[in-house]
């Protein structure tokens, strides 16, 4: 596979925004950790009530299938449109969102609700988001489907066209 961050705009974006590779793969920079904490559950602990980052998928990259205890909104900003999909808690079905300018299937904000399954694949040569969580990202609150054999089998026997986002 080629490099990615051989194509102009990706290598700009990664040098200007300052951006270091994600583990769910992509490139991120946290921008914002608000300064009011908010208190969650027992588990939990106190939270920052919300965070920020910059998250870019360059061509032949993806976020792969992870979940956050937090509500996370993604923000288009720039580039190829984006498929966010979705899966249900039982992992029956895979909703698939399109992320980008204002078209007949696209919308520029999308919101998933805390707990569910996510990942996210681009549609061109790159994509730039950001994404707020609320109550604030902590690494505690996020899980990689590939730690989770159970989901994961699951996600390659009914959606095999979706395991290669394991």
């Amino acid at each position: 596979m080629s490099d990615p961050t051989a194509h102009p705009r990706v290598a700009h974006l990664i040098a200007t925004l300052g951006l270091a590779p994600h583990p769910e793969g992509g490139w991120f920079r946290a921008i914002h950790r608000a300064g009011a904490i908010v208190r969650t559950d027992a588990a939990r602990g106190d939270r920052h009530a919300l965070t920020v980052i910059y998250f870019l998928l360059a061509a032949g990259e993806v976020s792969r299938w992870h979940r956050v205890t937090s509500d996370e909104t993604w923000h288009f900003h720039e580039g190829a449109a984006l498929d966010l999909f979705v899966a249900d808690p039982a992992l029956a079905n895979i909703t698939v969102h399109r992320l980008g300018p204002f078209d007949e299937d696209a919308a520029p904000v999308r919101v998933i609700p805390a707990g569910q399954w996510q990942a996210a694949r681009g549609t061109g040569a790159c994509t730039l988001v950001s994404c707020v969580v609320a109550p604030g990202f902590e690494f505690a609150d996020f899980a990689m489907m590939r730690d989770e054999p159970a989901a994961a089998d699951v996600i390659r026997r009914r959606h095999p066209d979706m395991a290669t986002l394991v």
